[in-house]
């Protein structure tokens, strides 16, 4: 297996050299690339053009482990020291140099300095890192969050950190369904936002930090989100669009309306009751915006983009996913916040739930309702989920009514052909006058749907 993952292609974490090129700068860029990212591995003895395995010349084998490692040790600040074995493929030795995910980041090429030395891995090519990359990869090497900074140029009272509290209850009460457990909600202060970092404290002065702004729609450059409504299954044709602004709370739930307005709605009868369904999982919808607006990077300067198509709704957020989270860990329940201070408001707010439950919920509330598992897509340091529509109405409306007894046909088809008929009209004659003109039994008892 191991053997087979090595030359099954350049990818996100493997690169090919059919030799050691004479400048080490060459390879550098990858080394530091990888040491940015979740690491990877670069192949000597492979063409990465044809994927020819050429092997290396075993005379001087030793000696070139030897000058690859002395070249990422000198080249490299700080220092990165590799794991240099050697392969044997298809009968040919390889030279494998491995690199570990970084704890110092940023990583980058001594000669060339921090700004211009730091590169990423995105998409299987390594490429310079963008100004927001560095700004978080130092973050990050520091063990600091942008949402938990001072937000200096935001001038707050103690009159407005009780407004954000309050603010802040109220929502979590709105979001919070049985009575018993609204009355569990409690209150917060100055010490809890404290806690959380939304509010920070330098030499003895409280600070809003960059948290507080986006809570209180108050950062300079506060982000939106767009949402748009395509005809067909890409990009080619609005139908239509909308931006919303304020609050990152707010822009949520706005947002979370806005897809409930633009997908189909049918029903479900259980018994005596009508039950109104929607095509996809709600929560699960809720659940995809929040998270994206929880553990999006917001040194990046786009917006997060909600896309309802034909066959899917596609949620994308700006920032690649974070080092040693992937993809297959997010299945499987690991989460790793990028911003702790916004995910400890939401959580209170009841907006998200315990950090990693998310995403396996999706999974399992989507196979419930008979859709395909969610596509999670890391690409061009943004993060994508597809949630696949059901596009069988006909198929779902024949099961229905394969399942209703002729009392609950005949309820149907009355409300079907007038909308406004009331209860009260359907317990009369009505119903049995509908009846039979459709040429139904008389029934033995009336059923309601409510």
């Amino acid at each position: 297996m191991a053997e087979e993952s090595l030359i099954a292609g350049e990818s996100k974490n493997i690169e090919y050299k059919v030799a050691v090129p004479k400048k080490s700068e060459k390879y550098m860029k990858t080394v530091v690339a990888f040491a940015n990212g979740n690491g990877g591995k670069i192949v000597f003895g492979i063409d990465d053009k044809t994927l020819e395995i050429v092997g290396m010349d075993e005379d001087n084998i030793f000696k070139t482990m030897d000058a690859i490692t002395n070249a990422i040790s000198d080249s490299c600040e700080p220092r990165i020291r590799p794991d240099v074995t050697l392969q044997t493929v298809n009968d040919r030795t390889v030279i494998v140099v491995e690199i570990l995910p970084g704890a110092m980041r940023p990583y980058y090429i001594k000669s060339e300095g921090m700004i211009e030395g730091t590169y990423m891995r995105v998409s299987g090519t390594t490429r310079p890192v963008e100004e927001y990359m560095l700004k978080e990869l130092i973050l990050e090497g520091q063990n600091r969050y942008f949402d938990s900074e001072p937000c200096r140029e935001l001038q707050i009272t103690d009159e407005d950190i009780q407004n954000l509290c309050k603010i802040m209850k109220e929502t979590a009460i709105k979001n919070t369904w049985q009575d018993s457990e609204k009355a569990k909600i409690k209150d917060i202060t100055k010490n809890t936002l404290l806690s959380w970092g939304i509010l920070t404290e330098v030499q003895g002065e409280i600070f809003p930090t960059n948290a507080y702004a986006l809570l209180t729609g108050q950062l300079r450059m506060q982000p939106i989100i767009q949402c748009g409504f395509f005809k067909g299954k890409d990009r080619a044709y609005f139908v239509d669009r909308r931006e919303f602004d304020g609050p990152i709370q707010n822009q949520v739930d706005a947002a979370y309306q806005y897809v409930l307005e633009k997908i189909n709605m049918g029903m479900q009868i259980h018994g005596i009751y009508r039950q109104d369904v929607y095509e996809l999982p709600t929560d699960s919808v809720r659940e995809l915006i929040a998270n994206a607006v929880a553990h999006r990077s917001y040194l990046e300067p786009g917006n997060i983009q909600v896309a309802i198509f034909d066959d899917r709704l596609e949620v994308t957020s700006p920032g690649m996913l974070l080092n040693n989270v992937s993809i297959k860990k997010m299945i499987e329940g690991y989460s790793k916040p990028r911003n702790p201070a916004i995910a400890n408001a939401f959580a209170y707010m009841k907006i998200i739930e315990k950090w990693g439950t998310g995403i396996p919920r999706i999974f399992r509330e989507c196979r419930d309702y008979g859709l395909p598992d969610p596509e999670l897509i890391d690409f061009d340091g943004d993060f994508r989920v597809n949630m696949y529509r059901n596009n069988t109405n006909k198929a779902s409306n024949e099961s229905i009514s394969e399942s209703l007894n002729s009392d609950e046909a005949v309820i149907i088809a009355m409300i079907k052909t007038n909308p406004q008929i009331s209860q009260n009209e359907m317990a009369t004659g009505k119903f049995y006058e509908f009846a039979s003109q459709k040429r139904m039994d008389k029934p033995s008892r009336m059923r309601y749907i409510i």
